[in-house]
């Protein structure tokens, strides 16, 4: 089964970084657009950054020109750098991502369990 797996979350301090990675695994034939997302203690789960297999990125203006998404494709791995941190980027960040497995036809949606990111002041 396809599966997606973050990491790289921990505890840092205020205007410190760190590097989020999801890896996918499986039999996939091709991994559409991936996105990540976090979700704060009594928050919706929003939209941090997507990119898409072209390399278009988009992200959500609270983090832009903070956090960088890129990805590699040939390791079937999304990164999101993630500089300048604020106490309000605290959250459990989410990798999803639309995948086309081998053995289905068609395109899915994913989801990661998740990585813890705290940033102390």
């Amino acid at each position: 089964q396809v599966q997606l797996v973050e990491s790289g979350g921990g505890l840092v301090q205020a205007g410190g970084s760190l590097r989020l990675s999801c890896a996918a695994s499986g039999r996939i034939f091709r991994i559409d657009t991936m996105g990540w997302y976090r979700q704060a203690p009594g928050k919706q789960r929003e939209l941090v950054a997507s990119i898409t297999t072209g390399g278009n990125i988009a992200y959500a203006d609270t983090v832009k020109g903070r956090f960088t998404m890129s990805r590699d494709n040939v390791k079937n791995t999304v990164y999101l750098q993630m500089n300048s941190l604020k106490p309000d980027d605290t959250a459990v960040y989410f990798c999803n991502a639309d995948i086309r497995p081998v053995v289905l036809s068609g395109s899915f949606n994913y989801w990661g369990l998740g990585t813890r990111v705290t940033v102390s002041s």
